[in-house]
């Protein structure tokens, strides 16, 4: 059993930057690759970036790639999504998630959710 919290979501003007952190419980976390997803009004959710057990391996959607970047770090049983040059359709809830694979960009392969974090970007 996974347990996930994310933090650091919020306000900002486009353009700006924000961190988002993902703490887990457990002693497993290492054995999960990590994935973040986000969720707008009246959409589906949608795969942003996910990174694997070691964090040599990454890949994000096309949306994001070269603004956002993720990373970990297994010590402190943490995964960080930066994201910069925030654009306002980039507003949504925030989740972070668990899965056994890396490479998996379908909510379907992640087992444990975090509740999410909003970003707001303003125009």
């Amino acid at each position: 059993q996974v347990q996930l919290v994310e933090s650091g979501g919020g306000l900002v003007q486009a353009g700006g930057s924000l961190r988002l952190s993902c703490a887990a419980s457990g002693r497993t976390f290492s054995s999960y690759a990590m994935g973040w997803f986000r969720q707008a009004p009246g959409k589906q959710r949608e795969f942003v970036t996910a990174i694997s057990l070691s964090g040599r391996w990454t890949f994000y959607a096309d949306s994001v790639k070269g603004r956002f970047t993720v990373s970990r770090d297994n010590g402190k049983n943490t995964v960080y999504l930066q994201m910069n040059s925030l654009k306002p359709e980039d507003t949504a809830v925030y989740s972070c998630a668990a899965a056994i694979q890396y490479g998996q960009n379908s909510p379907q392969a992640y087992d444990y959710w975090g509740q999410g974090t909003q970003v707001t970007v303003s125009s």
